[in-house]
């Protein structure tokens, strides 16, 4: 008789899936009062699944589900991020290589096409999800023991830190698993609150998303003042309370040359970016997950980072772009020649 998991297991380490884990298809019900609260404070985004029942109930999804496997891959590649560029702007390590869509998608359907085959007399069905499906990944993966949140509210794997990719196979197939909760290890330690730019970190484990940069870098909205100050110069993204969590030295690397940015050197190269055609930009972009939302956000990025790097020798460059007379970007950049200016 097949072992089910023992053959997934044995699977995804050929298929280089770093960290891997199962659990059943109960809701989740730990985090559903926090998904309450979280939409009664107005602290909902357009990127979340709008049917709060869908977020925590698997058979909403898949009504035939009885676990779920947990998949992730780390991103920590090793590389230093263009220096020969003058006017850069920063990106995430999240979009610094090929889009992780396609990465980890690719690993999970070559995955799926193996137990196909497989297990084809237990009438195998499935559906899985990278980044896009209603149910909190974070919360499948702390109840599979790929992890625990850290204060950050970012899942913490032991040998891989919280710089991890997450999807999910809902499956009909009864795999053996222990919903075993890893010991959360943060202890007193609050480097992350403190290093939040914007304080998008209320306290421990509650994110107020509205006010993460990693928001504000997609989100199509008018992003105040008070925040645009804050956004520095990150084009897409923000790694800072990973970069300070102690949990992320000493770890595993990534081994996923796929996310090492040969092309755009882990930087925006904004004055390029300002001269780009819409065809140039998905020719140098269009592969990475930062490009998603389109040329027209990531110029309105950059034109926050102008401003906030403050430097008279970027007028100009504003200048142009104002006579573009692109009205989504017009008022991003009366104020960054504003606050050049002063």
């Amino acid at each position: 008789m097949i072992d089910i998991r023992e053959y997934i297991l044995h699977k995804a380490r050929e298929l280089d899936i770093d960290v891997i884990g199962f659990t059943d298809c109960s809701p989740l019900v730990d985090i559903e009062e926090y998904l309450k609260t979280k939409r009664q404070d107005n602290k909902y985004t357009e990127f979340e699944e709008d049917d709060l029942k869908k977020r925590v109930d698997p058979k909403l999804t898949m009504e035939s589900c009885k676990s779920i496997i947990v998949l992730g891959i780390s991103y920590n590649v090793d590389y230093n991020p263009g220096q020969d560029i003058i006017l850069k702007g920063n990106l995430s390590k999240s979009s610094w290589g090929m889009d992780y869509h396609r990465v980890l998608k690719d690993k999970i359907e070559n995955l799926i096409l193996s137990m196909t085959d497989e297990f084809q007399q237990l009438d195998f069905q499935y559906k899985y999800f990278v980044d896009t499906g209603p149910l909190v990944d974070r919360e499948l993966a702390k109840r599979a023991g790929i992890g625990y949140y850290g204060k950050n509210c970012s899942i913490i794997n032991r040998e891989y830190g919280s710089f991890i990719f997450l999807g999910y196979i809902l499956t009909n197939l009864d795999i053996e698993n222990e919903t075993m909760y890893m010991e959360e290890e943060c202890g007193d330690c609050n480097l992350c609150i403190r290093a939040c730019p914007t304080g998008a970190l209320e306290g421990p484990y509650r994110l107020n998303p509205r006010r993460c940069i990693s928001y504000l870098t997609q989100t199509r909205d008018m992003i105040s003042e008070e925040l645009r100050d804050k956004m520095g110069t990150k084009i897409y993204g923000c790694d800072t309370c990973q970069l300070v969590c102690p949990k992320n030295r000493g770890i595993k690397k990534s081994n996923h040359g796929e996310f090492i940015p040969s092309i755009t050197k882990g930087v925006v190269d904004i004055e390029e970016l300002f001269q780009m055609s819409n065809r140039e930009f998905k020719e140098k972009y269009g592969h990475m997950a930062g490009s998603w939302r389109g040329k027209n956000i990531l110029k309105r990025n950059a034109i926050i980072a102008l401003g906030n790097m403050r430097d008279k020798k970027n007028l100009p460059l504003l200048e142009r772009e104002l006579e573009k007379e692109n009205e989504a970007l017009r008022e991003y950049i009366l104020w960054a020649m504003r606050k050049i200016k002063r």
